[in-house]
């Protein structure tokens, strides 16, 4: 009896034989936006910068009017800022979509340049977790070989600051805990298989399997 093969979106090739997807999910885009894009940050920055110009107005004698024409060229570039800002998160969830199959993981993004990166298990050294208080959270990979991805490439889907050795990072994904517990349970019986393997904890593995970045069909 045939079967139909199993496909990723954006992908021409489908998942050798044996390979099944045990979980696809995409980045949270207002986490994105508070934690990638910072529109908090730039929000707080634009509303003492508003509070610093009316105060300043009024001090200086102004009337409420002049006060008001103050704060307004200060919240007419803060809304401009903040609304372009939550656009590219929110494009930047919309494009992406995260994979874990039985052998690896599959970051699908980019928006203006579409690109799937995979990531074999044996080729991931270690995974951590950081969760928030609303249940997102990231998940960075950290890969074995010398041939890396450059840092540019994967924002912002890479763990912050790490410039020389950049880590791949599932980005502000919902229900993040559940997800790691998934990656982990998968890496491990890929990389040990055996029933005492499929603990909560990626270990480090030799291979010669590569991370390749590849231009999406």
């Amino acid at each position: 009896m045939k079967t139909n093969p199993i496909k990723l979106r954006g992908v021409r090739e489908p998942l050798p034989t044996g390979e099944i997807i045990l979980w696809q999910g995409a980045p949270s885009w207002i986490a994105l936006a508070h934690r990638a894009f910072h529109v908090r940050h730039v929000t707080i920055y634009f509303g003492a910068l508003l509070i610093w110009r009316v105060a300043a107005t009024l001090v200086d004698g102004g009337a409420a009017t002049a006060a008001a024409i103050s704060a307004l060229w200060v919240l007419l570039p803060a809304l401009a800022a903040a609304g372009l800002l939550m656009a590219l998160a929110w494009l930047s969830a919309a494009t992406t979509r995260y994979t874990i199959t039985s052998r690896r993981v599959v970051m699908q993004i980019g928006v203006a340049l579409p690109t799937v990166i995979n990531i074999p298990f044996r080729r991931v050294a270690a995974a951590a977790l950081k969760t928030y208080t609303s249940g997102s959270g990231d998940i960075p990979l950290k890969t074995l070989g010398e041939d890396q991805i450059a840092y540019l490439l994967l924002w912002p889907h890479v763990r912050p600051w790490r410039f020389t050795r950049p880590e791949p990072m599932l980005r502000a994904v919902p229900d993040a805990a559940r997800v790691a517990e998934i990656l982990a349970r998968a890496a491990a019986a890929e990389t040990q298989p055996s029933p005492e393997a499929c603990t909560s904890t990626v270990t480090a593995v030799q291979t010669s399997d590569q991370v390749v970045a590849v231009a999406a069909a």
